[in-house]
Order: C-alpha cells, then sequence, then structure tokens
C-alpha cells in the first residue's frame, strides 16, 4: 500500500478501473470528466475549523486514516494528462499571438464574447437552471443555454448535473468529484486526470435526475453530445473570424478556440479549488466553500461560495442586491424581464440573517433572531432534504 501523503502534495487519489459511467471517461471529448463551476454545496463537515471574524484562509484538512485509503489505488488517466500538456502548449502559443500581436482586435474581441456565452452556458444553464433549480425557464432560453453549455465543452449538462449535485450532497468526502481535502490541486484540475473515488459513483447513483430525464433539451444534447463539441465549441469559434474579417483560420482556431477554452476551464476551476480555501464564511462556518471576490469577478459572480452552499436553490448564488462581481445574476433577470425565465427563487433577508447569525464566522452583521434549518447535503430546489421551513419563507419571484 502507498504511503500516506501530505495534503498539499501534488498527488493523484483514484479508483482501480471503473466501469461505472460515473468513473473518469477514457474519450478526448469527456476528458473533463464533470467540470463544475461547482458552484455550490452545503455539506456540514465536523473538522472545518472555526473561524475568527475576520478573514483567513482555510485550509483543507489531511485524508483521515490509512484505512480510508484502503480498497482503491491511485491511477493516473493518462491520456487526459497528456491531452492537458497539449491544450496548455497551445494556449501559450495563444498567448504569445495574442501579446505580440499577430492577431485583429476584431478577434480578441470576439473571443471574449464567445468566453462569455461558454460562462453564462454554465453558470446560468448547468449550475443554476439544471443543477439547482433556481428557476425555471422556457424552451427558447433553455435551447440558448443548451448551446452556450455545449460551447463550454464541460461535459454535457447531464454528467456536469450529476457530478455537481453529487458535490453539494457530499462535500469534500470520497464522494466528492472534486474534494478539496485532497488540496488546490487536486480540487483544481487534478480530479480530471484520475480515476474517480468508488464513492462517487456509489453515493451518486442515488441523486435524483428524473427532473433532466424529462427534458427533451438535455437529453438531445447528450445524445448528440460528441458530434457537438468539435462542431459548437472549436470549428465554428475558429471559421467565424475567417469568414468575416479574413482573420488566419489557423490562428483563430488556437485563439478563439484553445486559449479562450482553457482560460475559461481555470476560471471554472478556481469555483472548485480557491473558492474552498481562501476567503471568509459569513453564512456557515461549519463548511469549507468560502465568499471570494475574485472568484466572483471570474467566474460570472459563482464566488460568493460559502452563501451559495448555505443557500443552493437561490438563483442569485449571492446575498448581494446588486449585479456587482454577479453578471450571471443581471442575465437572469434581463431574460425574466423578457418573459425567458420565472419562478426565481431567493432566499428573503430574514432568513439569511437568522443563518448567519446562528452559523456563520462573525464577519457578517446581524440582528438577534433565532431559527431552525436543515443544514448540509442539499443540491438544490427538490432536494428531499430541503427544510420546510426553507421552503414556506423562501421568496418566489414570478
Amino acid at each position: 500500500m502507498l504511503p500516506v501523503v501530505q495534503q498539499y502534495h501534488l498527488i493523484y487519489y483514484c479508483t482501480a478501473t471503473d466501469p461505472d459511467p460515473m468513473a473518469t471517461s477514457s474519450t478526448f471529448a469527456q476528458i473533463w470528466s464533470g467540470v463544475q463551476v461547482e458552484y455550490g454545496d452545503s455539506k456540514l463537515t465536523t473538522d472545518a475549523p472555526h473561524s475568527p471574524p475576520t478573514p483567513i484562509v482555510h485550509r483543507p484538512s489531511k485524508p483521515k486514516t490509512d484505512a480510508q485509503q484502503v480498497g482503491y489505488k491511485w491511477q493516473i488517466v493518462w491520456r487526459n494528462v497528456i491531452s492537458f500538456i497539449i491544450l496548455h502548449s497551445i494556449a501559450i502559443f495563444g498567448f504569445y499571438l495574442l501579446l505580440c500581436g499577430h492577431v485583429q482586435i476584431k478577434t480578441v474581441l470576439f473571443m471574449f464574447a464567445v468566453a462569455a456565452c461558454s460562462a453564462l452556458g454554465i453558470t446560468v444553464g448547468a449550475h443554476r437552471l439544471w443543477a439547482h433549480r433556481c428557476y425555471s425557464a422556457r424552451l427558447p432560453m433553455r435551447m440558448l443555454l443548451a448551446v452556450f453549455q455545449t460551447l463550454a465543452f464541460q461535459n454535457h449538462i447531464y454528467e456536469w448535473v450529476r457530478d455537481h449535485r453529487v458535490h453539494h450532497k457530499f462535500t469534500d468526502t470520497d464522494a466528492d468529484p472534486h474534494n478539496s481535502s485532497r488540496g488546490f490541486f487536486f480540487s483544481h484540475m487534478g480530479w480530471l486526470m484520475v480515476r474517480k473515488h468508488p464513492d462517487v459513483s456509489g453515493k451518486g447513483g442515488a441523486v435524483d435526475m428524473k427532473d433532466l430525464e424529462a427534458d427533451p433539451v438535455v437529453m438531445w444534447q447528450k445524445k448528440y453530445y460528441l458530434w457537438l463539441v468539435p462542431l459548437v465549441t472549436f470549428l465554428i469559434p475558429s471559421f467565424i473570424p475567417y469568414w468575416f474579417w479574413q482573420e488566419r483560420f489557423w490562428y483563430a482556431f488556437v485563439v478563439v478556440g484553445v486559449t479562450r477554452y482553457m482560460i475559461s476551464l481555470h476560471f471554472t476551476w478556481l469555483v472548485n479549488s480557491a473558492a474552498h480555501i481562501w476567503g471568509t464564511k459569513p453564512y456557515d462556518k461549519n463548511i469549507t466553500p468560502t465568499e471570494n471576490p475574485t472568484v466572483a469577478l471570474l467566474a460570472f459572480g459563482e464566488g460568493w461560495h460559502n452563501y451559495h452552499h448555505a443557500f443552493p436553490w437561490d438563483y442569485k448564488a449571492a446575498e448581494l442586491g446588486n449585479y456587482r462581481l454577479n453578471f450571471s445574476t443581471a442575465f437572469i433577470d434581463a431574460c425574466a424581464w423578457l418573459g425567458l425565465a420565472y419562478e426565481l427563487k431567493t432566499a428573503n433577508a430574514s432568513l439569511v440573517e437568522k443563518r448567519s447569525r446562528r452559523t456563520g464566522d462573525g464577519t457578517k452583521q446581524h440582528h438577534h433572531h433565532n431559527h431552525q434549518h436543515t443544514e448540509g447535503g442539499v443540491w438544490g430546489w427538490g432536494d428531499e432534504d430541503m427544510a420546510e421551513d426553507d421552503k414556506r419563507i423562501a421568496q418566489v419571484i414570478d
């Protein structure tokens, strides 16, 4: 048996080859195996340190005992590792093209536009709509978000949601695909280079997915995903600059296709890593997710992670009453104004204050209240473990 390694070492925890579909996919088109803007969980952990009422670094905890590692081996998925090396190498060349002025300004602006659309496909679509059911969307909006989510290339919606709901139900345990207690690198991208722990598939099989199975948009994308990814993620975004303003095709492919894709991935991964390590915990000091404004800026509002894990069904994913550092909320509100989004669910001020007073780390000022609330293990609206009090008190905006 391999020795226990310190939590900050760059190591890979994984299982023996697992035929279960929850294991890391072996095809290139699915190497990212459930990248989630995880953007949420509410799992109560008993070994998290109590934080003083000032911003601190919340470090991940060690793997608990040797016995917990028995039954599975470290197994690197080399196909994924090699793919990462190739893609990052292309992205470095893309930065060279950008910084040295070898691509037109139109191409640079187009790259930002494509990156924004792909980000919305994850934050507004896969995360807040499908994973947490924070709001409802009409067919045109669901179709648009499915295209944006395909553009992001972080697995099809069904798998993304399944992994993310498991992450929320079993945060930072062996059943969490990107368990942050294994260190920054593992939770950031290392989890995509190894076989998943058997608990991911074992406990993930119990997560309710009937709502997605009843959505024809989700199931159609799932069926044709391997055909859609090359076309939507890389070819169309690369051909548009080539066709419309005569950019060199391979420069467009490197910059708009691959470099944009890798930047978007890292911004998304920061939610799983940095927002579980650095920041404050004004809503629940007993869980690992934190409030991280930098991640909120880079991930379109997904960095208010302590709030999100406390209230995973809130469509704002934050307490903020404005759109500062939360562009995803602004997009949902705009769609609601157009009649495309409805039944927006949010926690009212009283509920937030009561939760913060009871379990927060003291970094948020609050009034004196008392309220009973079921903590931990809720993936979003509709979870059978969601407290009835929360359902009654929550605001639903039509």
